[in-house]
């Protein structure tokens, strides 16, 4: 299932745990806060690494 990832940097605390899990969606930016590689992706990691967020920073919508 294709999904949409949206990343509130507000709310990123920059654990890193959504890229460690998902490296082929999630990155660390220069401001150690998480961003999406991509804006649309197929990866079945990448609910994975939304979930494993510990402030919900990460929303994975239907794209």
């Amino acid at each position: 299932m294709p999904y949409k990832v949206t990343i509130d940097a507000e709310k990123c605390i920059g654990c890193g745990a959504c890229a460690s899990i998902c490296p082929g969606v999630y990155e660390m930016g220069d401001d150690m806060k998480a961003r999406a590689k991509q804006a649309k992706t197929n990866e079945k990691c990448a609910k994975e690494g939304a979930d494993s967020c510990p402030t919900q920073a990460i929303k994975l919508g239907k794209a």
